[in-house]
């Protein structure tokens, strides 16, 4: 691996701002630290670059202990969020600042210059000053005076948070490009879910000063390891309830929130009776009148993962549209339903009575 985590512990007097985290970045990764606000995410990230020392453990990068190395002598270079782009220079020499200054060649900087320009897209801007570009382009100014310097590891500090909705989904799959051409390990903080599972190949979720779990965005989203990741990561309705059944091909969950049992189509690996937690996503359940009859739950079990409601609110997003279903004892789940064509039947109306049913395989079961 490129970079080591050992036991890192960092304090602010009393305050534990990271807790023993323990994290290995392989080469080549886009890595991504998320997290609520004061979780300990930018901590690590300012460790990591030298600006922060860690009050216990070591941060090995490339096998060596960074332990008294100085920001300008380790092998990485950041981004940060204000970009802190020069407003006295132009485009290429504010690329150019890093190299001057470690004295390289004239006709080297000018050449390296020229390349990282071309990377980020921004060659016929190179005389162009700060105040002349739009948000997006100085963030590709910032990345350009990064990359250029070749460092092992390039840190982004919520790197697209300046940037409006429309210009932030277009600059996820710039620097997501950019990364996959240089090949460079990026390691980006950022409390945007959206931005670090579009972007990421691997994702820390930080809470409190610990790692909560390391994984895929997609494993982030479809096996949580606990409730706080199962909330953070995108939308989920999560019911408390009782292991009734755990055998190694299925369990049941009964839930005071619905009216029949949730049926798994897996062990759950804990002592019957034990407390759970149930999450199922929106988009994984269907929604049909209740007008019509009720759908049949699994094979094994026909009554589960069917539940009646009522439509208390729905909101029209375009590609979806997200209702509020309340059970009759008060429960809100939430449901979204895609709308693939123009033609797509309206929204159905508040205080519509429907169905709720999911399959076997859409449930999460978290202990504890």
């Amino acid at each position: 691996m490129l970079i080591r985590f050992e036991n890192v512990t960092k304090r602010f007097g009393s305050f534990i701002a990271v807790d023993d985290v323990s994290l290995d970045i392989e080469a080549g990764e886009f890595f991504s630290l998320l997290g609520p606000s004061g979780c300990g995410k930018t901590t690590l990230l300012r460790m990591l670059a030298g600006l922060e020392t860690p009050t216990e453990g070591r941060i090995l990068i490339d096998g060596v202990d960074m332990v008294g190395v100085p920001p300008n002598r380790r092998p990485v270079n950041m981004v940060f969020q204000s970009y802190a782009v020069f407003p006295h220079m132009n485009v290429a020499q504010n690329v150019a600042y890093g190299l001057k200054i470690d004295r390289v060649p004239k006709a080297e900087r000018e050449a390296r210059v020229a390349d990282a320009l071309a990377l980020v897209k921004l060659s016929e801007f190179a005389h162009r000053r700060p105040d002349q570009l739009s948000g997006g382009q100085r963030q590709r100014v910032a990345l350009a005076r990064a990359l250029v310097k070749r460092p092992k590891v390039l840190l982004l500090d919520e790197p697209l948070s300046a940037l409006d909705a429309k210009l932030r989904d277009a600059m996820r799959g710039e620097l997501a490009q950019i990364q996959r051409d240089v090949g460079v390990t990026f390691v980006m903080v950022t409390h945007d879910q959206d931005e670090a599972l579009a972007m990421a190949s691997r994702c820390a979720l930080m809470n409190r000063g610990t790692l909560q779990q390391v994984a895929t965005p997609g494993d982030l989203y479809e096996y949580p390891a606990n409730r706080f990741v199962a909330d953070f990561i995108g939308t989920i309705n999560l019911f408390e309830g009782t292991l009734s059944v755990d055998a190694p091909d299925h369990a049941a969950v009964t839930t005071p929130a619905l009216d029949a049992p949730i049926h798994v189509d897996h062990g759950v690996t804990g002592a019957t009776d034990a407390k759970v937690w149930v999450g199922v996503r929106p988009e994984k359940i269907a929604m049909t009148p209740a007008s019509g009859p009720r759908p049949t739950g699994p094979a094994a079990m026909p009554q589960a993962n069917v539940t009646h409601g009522t439509i208390m609110t729905s909101a029209y997003l375009g590609a979806v549209t997200f209702y509020d279903v309340a059970t009759a004892g008060g429960t809100m789940i939430k449901v979204s339903a895609p709308n693939g064509t123009r033609s797509a039947s309206p929204a159905l109306p508040a205080g519509t009575a429907v169905w709720l049913h999911w399959a076997p395989d859409a449930p999460i079961v978290l202990l504890g």
